[in-house]
């Protein structure tokens, strides 16, 4: 799996970060999962047409000592849909840009 690590958080980091995701994003089906939606002006040649699908989402994981931005880009409609894909390079700048000013604003130095 292609993914974007922070590891080696802090207490004081975890702490920071723990609230924002509830904030901001959907939860997942999991604790500790959240969905950031990309959207629609980024859709990919593989989202397109695939409206049944949307929307299109990006899993987060926020555990104790890491975060992972996962680089699939998932539908919420099937599992198995070719619209499941890694992130085109706008798409990834849009989950990179996101992290980074997420991790500045709580100030995470890890």
């Amino acid at each position: 799996m292609r993914q974007l690590v922070v590891d080696q958080l802090s207490r004081e980091e975890w702490q920071n970060l723990d609230h924002r995701p509830r904030r901001q994003l959907r939860p997942g089906p999991l604790a500790g999962i959240y969905w950031l939606e990309l959207p629609h002006a980024l859709w990919g040649e593989a989202q397109r047409g695939h409206e049944q699908c949307a929307p299109f989402n990006f899993a987060l994981e926020l555990t104790a000592k890491r975060l992972v931005c996962e680089l699939l880009i998932r539908g919420s409609g099937r599992l198995h849909c070719s619209c499941a894909c890694y992130a085109e390079p706008a798409q990834r700048e849009y989950l990179l840009n996101f992290c980074d000013q997420m991790l500045a604003e709580e100030q995470i130095r890890a």
